[in-house]
């Protein structure tokens, strides 16, 4: 799941879940404020930054960390959320109404699984973009974790549940590798020259 148990509402603390659920948290909203600050340092300048994002009901418990960090570093926020991949094109109509300047697009899993036609909307529309997920899909610019990590880690919690083990007490698990990259070809398509000392950070540089 893309939000923390515990603010979901699925588990009483994350070492000891309770109930009958366990699994594996991508704990996105950990981690948007640090995505913040990457899509800051790609485009400088930047004071108006939209948030793309589905599951509004659950998204939006963890929305508090981003928006301090938003406040923190001078910049507005504008939240968009869709339901369905038909409202896209809507969405970011409203955000070339609202002049936003750049895209934190959220790593839910409809999100994943529409990345690409998502960032195609963002170069359409002319919106740098930041994306939760390691495998880079497009956008500017991709901070996650490592996606071969956590299916070992939920491989493992189904095996140990088909073992006999309860549910209630295995911890919930998350990310412990991250990867940053770079896609230089959306940068040259948006016409962007990014910062030389961001690019020698990055784990991947797509040219």
């Amino acid at each position: 799941m893309g939000a923390d148990p515990v603010v979901a509402g699925v588990a009483v603390s994350w070492a000891r879940p309770g109930g009958n659920v366990t699994g594996v948290s991508l704990i996105a909203t950990e981690l948007e404020a640090k995505r913040l600050d990457l899509l800051r340092k790609a485009v400088p300048g930047i004071r108006r930054v939209a948030t793309l994002s589905t599951h509004r009901e659950v998204v939006e418990r963890g929305m508090a960390t981003i928006r301090a960090g938003s406040v923190k570093a001078g910049i507005e926020l504008a939240e968009f959320w869709v339901d369905e991949p038909q409202e896209y094109s809507a969405a970011f109509a409203a955000m070339r109404s609202a002049r936003v300047d750049a895209l934190l697009i959220m790593p839910t899993p409809e999100m994943y699984r529409d990345v690409e036609q998502v960032s195609a909307l963002a170069l359409e529309s002319r919106l740098p973009t930041i994306c939760g997920f390691s495998e880079e899909k497009g956008c500017l610019v991709s901070y996650g974790p490592n996606f071969t990590e956590l299916r070992q880690q939920t491989a493992e919690q189904v095996a140990k549940i088909l073992q006999g083990a309860n549910a209630s007490e295995l911890p919930f698990q998350g990310p412990t590798r991250f990867e940053f990259a770079i896609n230089l070809k959306t940068a040259h398509r948006l016409g962007l020259t990014l910062p030389p000392d961001l690019l020698l950070s990055a784990d991947k540089v797509i040219e």
